[in-house]
């Protein structure tokens, strides 16, 4: 009896225990669920949502991780680079140099032991010792009153040496911004270095640097700062260095720097041009050619202009002759638009200086329209219908410059008419290139020939002749067009015909001699007759065409 008992007994207090158990599990869930809700509520209201709780952790975070390390870097670099400069009267002079090498002993070792555990503090750490170790070897002849180093050829090399590992460094660790400030501390190098022929070579070397990463890394941002920095310091050479103290002036040799701006351009040309056909002329290509075209071009003009002019024919000939060969060379590569644009338009400029320069007034405008033509055509064959365009407005003003500052028109002066008449045929052989709608700019060109030539020719040829000389040139223009089947120019030589009559009536009655007078109604009369009867043939035939 006592047993059944006490499992009576034991199976309540089981009982008893599995109740308990449950409403504890059942006030737990109650209060599990109360603080969802009043999470879920508190989220809903909240004035800042959980995720921007979170990216506002992940930012804080990244300023205190990242942003603190590299102010804390630059902090100590600016530090360090006073405590370098000091001057330190009463120390020996290679303290201070040995000092910065002795800290950049320690920021080196402590970029090694942090590289796997504080990558990103290592890199800091490793970009900082190489500045400083530039700045503390710079120490050596500058920034004391008794100088260590006292050959400026040995600290120049020297320089180069910390340049090298720098470089040597960005390619290792594949860092377009340790390579930036390796190229930074070498154009301080070159403007350090003084001797004019120096400072150019090393100019060279770094472009050539910058297009070698730029080539080989993709690193495009890093050759569009290295061509900034390389026109800049030769500027800095040429008005002689101001910031190392010296007097503000134009230096004035060697004839030598104006060709190595052109070799400049040629090495950031090339950089631009040799990449993979299949990419397209970007905001990159079409800013770095800009930015090469205009800041190369016109510090080569500044300079030749104010401190070479005696030759500035040869300099900008040759100039010339760069420019539209880099022209050509993105045109047959690529069929570039914008670099051969670019490239031209300088060309025609150094072009347009050197007729000018070498030539007399106002004899340089008719070279000026000849060189019209070397445009036009080569315009056509790169599709481009804006420098088309400029020319011919260009053309224009030449003509007019020269009318109004020639006083003694001569026969040099139907080189104009010639020219415009050649622009057009040209024009008409190659209208397919430009897609051109309509003919106006052709119908331009012979407009502007229709009325100089007869300029022309009432200047070189005394009164008596001129009314010939019209005929003469009203029977060409009929020749052309039958040679060339073009209506145009039978409309020129019509139109001629006409101005020839209005002026043998009107002068010829007036002022000419007998003789004359006669000849030339006599001439009119045939040829208008024959040009009548020519009419006559070509409208026969016309009409029994139609009939057919």
């Amino acid at each position: 009896m006592e047993s059944a008992e006490n499992k009576n007994l034991d199976l309540k207090q089981i009982k008893a225990s599995l109740r308990s158990l449950e409403d504890r599990i059942a006030r737990i869930e109650s209060i599990l669920e109360m603080s969802s809700e009043k999470a879920e509520n508190e989220e809903e209201f909240s004035l800042f949502p959980k995720n921007i709780l979170q990216a506002t952790d992940t930012l804080e975070l990244r300023i205190g991780q990242f942003w603190l390390a590299k102010a804390g870097i630059v902090v100590l670099a600016i530090g360090i680079i006073f405590l370098l400069t000091f001057p330190y009267r009463n120390l020996p002079p290679i303290l201070p140099s040995l000092m910065g090498y002795v800290a950049v002993g320690i920021i080196l070792f402590l970029s090694f032991i942090w590289k796997k555990t504080l990558s990103y503090l290592s890199r800091y750490l490793l970009g900082g010792g190489l500045a400083f170790l530039y700045f503390s070897t710079l120490r050596l002849h500058y920034f004391s009153v008794q100088s260590v180093i006292t050959s400026k050829f040995l600290l120049i090399f020297l320089l180069l040496i910390v340049v090298t590992i720098s470089l040597v460094t960005a390619i290792r660790i594949r860092s377009p911004y340790f390579a930036g400030l390796a190229l930074s501390l070498g154009y301080i190098t070159a403007i350090l270095a003084g001797y004019s022929y120096a400072v150019f070579l090393l100019l060279l070397v770094f472009s050539a640097v910058s297009v070698f990463f730029k080539l080989h890394y993709q690193w495009k941002s890093l050759m569009i700062y290295s061509l900034i920095l390389t026109y800049f310091m030769h500027f800095m050479w040429f008005i002689n260095n101001p910031f190392l103290g010296n007097v503000l002036l134009f230096v004035s040799g060697p004839l030598a720097n104006i060709y190595f701006i052109l070799l400049y351009m040629l090495v950031y040309a090339t950089g631009i041009l040799v990449r993979t056909r299949d990419l397209p002329e970007d905001s990159f290509v079409i800013a770095s050619t800009f930015l090469n075209c205009f800041a190369g071009f016109g510090l080569f003009l500044i300079i030749s202009v104010t401190r070479f002019s005696g030759s500035l024919f040869f300099e900008h000939l040759l100039a010339s002759v760069v420019f539209l060969g880099l022209s050509v060379a993105f045109w047959l590569r690529e069929k570039s638009k914008y670099s051969t644009f670019f490239y031209a338009i300088l060309g025609y400029a150094a072009l347009s200086v050197a007729i000018i320069v070498h030539f007399q007034v106002p004899d340089f405008f008719i070279w000026l329209c000849w060189q019209s033509l070397l445009v036009i055509s080569t315009a056509l064959w790169f599709r481009s219908k804006i420098i088309v365009l400029a020319n011919f407005f260009i053309f224009l003003v030449i003509i007019l410059s020269y009318l109004a500052l020639d006083k003694s028109i001569g026969l040099e002066s139907l080189s104009f008419g010639i020219v415009a008449l050649t622009s057009a045929r040209i024009m008409n052989w190659q209208r397919h290139r430009l897609d051109l709608k309509t003919e106006i700019m052709r119908n331009s060109y012979l407009t502007t020939a229709f009325f100089i030539i007869p300029f022309s020719l009432y200047h070189i040829f005394p009164q008596r002749y001129v009314s010939l000389s019209w005929i003469g040139m009203a029977i060409l223009y009929y020749v052309i067009s039958v040679a060339l089947k073009n209506k145009k120019y039978r409309w020129m030589a019509l139109l001629t015909l006409l101005v020839s009559v209005i002026y043998i009536i009107i002068i010829g009655i007036a002022r000419l001699e007998p003789v004359f007078r006669i000849i030339s109604f006599m001439v009119l009369g045939i040829v208008l007759l024959i040009m009548s009867i020519i009419y006559a043939k070509i409208r026969l035939k016309s009409d029994s065409q139609k009939e057919e």
